[in-house]
């Protein structure tokens, strides 16, 4: 397990959460089409990998929540046995993934178009929530964060793949300055602190790995904090 830092401070934001929602909905909703195709070769030679370290992390858990569905791409990782619920702001995308779970004839998941900043399950739902390469996009991360937490039973656990601020400084300059680039062409910030926003939001942070270099790319592994005898 790497080092974990203490939070950075994530400076304060003052959004419109139902404006800035919409407008990440109709970002995802206008790529959708061609999502797939723009991450083709990051997909074949990284995501893949990456990927199964998530699901290996997430194992057999009985009933599981994946935010950010997306087109599908981690429907081939679905443990056979559980129950999945799988959620997307984007019905394009969800359009998609409907076809995916179709071609791979998958009878455990449920899709279903929903808000990652307003999950609409009731309190300790789920056993495990995986989110891969969402919290760049979500508007208010820390909302979000603390849905996930609500959902957790006792001994339930996060499991998150996501592209984040990097360690280096001079990094950190360059991100800074494509992000706005980055977010009007794909809808992700490059320079999100999502380690910080996941410790705010109250979940406690068991794992660490850096995938990338700078920590660009990482696998984090956090738990609820709920005691076993609520």
């Amino acid at each position: 397990m790497d080092k974990i830092r203490a939070p950075e401070p994530v400076p304060e934001q003052t959004i419109d959460p139902e404006a800035t929602t919409a407008i990440t909905k109709a970002r995802y909703d206008r790529i959708a089409p061609v999502y797939d195709l723009m991450e083709t070769f990051e997909e074949r030679l990284l995501f893949r990998k990456w990927r199964e370290l998530v699901w290996e992390a997430v194992d057999s858990a009985r009933e599981i929540l994946e935010i950010g569905v997306g087109t599908g791409k981690n429907m081939p990782y679905y443990p056979k046995d559980s129950k999945i619920t799988a959620i997307d702001l984007s019905d394009r995308m969800l359009v998609l993934a409907r076809k995916r779970a179709e071609v791979l004839n998958m009878k455990n998941v449920d899709l279903l178009q929903m808000d990652a900043q307003s999950l609409e399950f009731p309190d300790k739902s789920f056993d495990v929530v995986v989110a891969t390469f969402v919290y760049c996009s979500v508007p208010d991360p820390e909302l979000s964060l603390r849905e996930i937490n609500r959902l957790l039973r006792p001994a339930g656990k996060a499991v998150f793949l996501e592209h984040m601020y990097p360690e280096n400084p001079f990094l950190r300059i360059i991100f800074d300055l494509l992000n706005p680039l980055t977010v009007r062409i794909r809808g992700a910030n490059i320079n999100r602190r999502t380690l910080a926003n996941i410790q705010k939001a109250g979940l406690e942070i068991q794992v660490v790995k850096n995938l990338t270099f700078s920590g660009i790319v990482r696998l984090i592994i956090a738990k609820s904090k709920k005691e076993e005898r609520e």
